[in-house]
């Protein structure tokens, strides 16, 4: 009887192991701090910072304000708003504050990646150019040093790079707490990993920092509800990987209620399958034949909501298999007992390490317990977004919480720069 259910579970535990193997090795490098980097203060690329925004007419002067008070020459930055099919004062709002407001009506190809398309079409056909783009949400805050930090690494000849994704909201209810804990652990044990052992991260929608050159020659094309990944996806195709900057932080505005954020979640699964469907198969053949490392990894990243599917109907199988035992389990012929042991106390200890290192308030330590429940929560939405796959309708999350910069706490890791930096974040608080 288990002969024939071998040919299924068999192969499905060996990529249990594989991937457990890989996120605990992983998860090592980014626990221990950055490597090295010499930093470059001079002041010499020039930015385009743009902000796609749809009805964000609460948050965006904050923004924009907050961007106009950037430790870096003025003269070498410019803030466009592009007011994306809005039906408020979206753009009037911004322009007071002080940015280039692009306004764009579409009745098709709506959404950011879209928005974004348009507006750099436009950036590239004015009169005066820059080195490179970087890209907002409308409910973001930026720290004063976001540009020092992306000039270093242009400088030092990286073309993509993402800025560390925090949030301005942690403390405001459960949920918006889960999504804080959440990314910090992935900025560290995933993202900050990566870049420590030279694999390619993935940019995050926001606090993106891209080379105009890259966007000239290879376009944008990033237009579906993960544009983020696809782009990243894109460009390491083109042999392009994206960095990881560790010091340049965004703080991100999270969802307060557990509808909001199980819509957003939905909606990052949904596009998850469609970047995974569209760009794994090309990717993996790609990889075998150059026996390039960086497209291999950039596989096992798309296929983590796969796996999570994988892994919830393994651990169903395993309470069938209890009463009737239909396969042959051979999780613990390929790895001892001690070494599941020791993997899954380390997947609780991970997120405390992190937790540690940024020095998280107690009330993140407290909202901690129920950390696991927001993890499960994970199974049944990346089950919808996969049988939703095909749908590529926007949703917009709607942000209302108006918080200035001197609201958001600066994680402890994060290393000042430059002498400046100490005074005018002194000022800000």
């Amino acid at each position: 009887m288990s002969t024939y259910f071998d040919y299924i579970m068999i192969p499905l535990q060996l990529l249990i192991v594989f991937f457990t193997i890989y996120y605990f090795t992983l998860s090592f490098f980014g626990l221990f701090g950055k490597k090295k980097e010499v930093k470059i203060y001079d002041e010499v690329k020039t930015f385009a910072l743009i902000v796609c925004a749809h009805n964000e007419e609460r948050v965006i002067g904050q923004l924009v304000e907050n961007l106009k008070l950037l430790n870096y020459n003025h003269q070498l930055y410019d803030i466009y708003v592009v007011a994306d099919n809005c039906q408020d004062q979206t753009a009037a709002v911004a322009a007071k504050a002080g940015a280039l407001v692009q306004e764009r009506f579409s009745d098709s190809g709506k959404g950011k990646g879209f928005a974004l398309e348009w507006m750099f079409h436009r950036l590239f056909a004015m009169d005066k150019k820059y080195d490179a783009v970087c890209i907002f949400d409308a409910d973001n805050l930026v720290h004063p040093n976001f540009l020092k930090e992306m000039n270093s690494r242009l400088c030092h000849g990286e073309k993509i790079i993402q800025g560390y994704l925090d949030t301005k909201n942690p403390e405001d209810s459960w949920v918006s707490a889960m999504f804080a804990i959440s990314f910090w652990i992935t900025n560290h044990i995933w993202h900050l990993a990566k870049y420590n052992i030279g694999l390619s991260c993935v940019l995050g929608g926001t606090g993106m920092c891209i080379d105009t050159e890259v966007l000239k020659r290879h376009g944008w094309g990033a237009t579906c509800l993960t544009e983020d990944e696809e782009f990243t996806m894109k460009a390491l195709m083109e042999g392009i990987p994206t960095t990881w900057a560790h010091d340049a932080v965004i703080y991100d505005e999270k969802p307060l209620t557990f509808k909001a954020a199980w819509n957003q979640r939905v909606r990052w699964a949904q596009g998850n399958f469609d970047v995974a469907n569209r760009y794994i198969p090309k990717m993996l053949f790609k990889g075998i034949k150059e026996h390039n490392i960086l497209l291999l990894d950039g596989v096992i990243d798309m296929f983590q909501p796969y796996f999570l599917l994988i892994s919830a109907f393994f651990i169903i199988a395993s309470y069938i298999y209890e009463f009737i035992p239909f396969y042959t389990n051979i999780l613990y012929d390929v790895l001892p007992m001690a070494v599941w042991q020791v993997i899954g106390i380390g997947q609780y200890l991970f997120p405390v390490a992190v937790l540690i290192k940024i020095r998280a308030s107690w009330k993140s330590w407290a909202y901690l317990l129920t950390y696991p429940f927001f993890i499960y929560t994970w199974i049944p939405i990346t089950a919808i977004g996969f049988l939703k796959r095909n749908q590529h309708v926007w949703s917009h999350t709607l942000h209302t919480r108006a918080i200035g910069f001197n609201d958001v706490v600066i994680p402890e890791d994060v290393v000042h720069v430059g002498p400046k930096q100490v005074i005018l974040t002194k000022a800000l608080k």
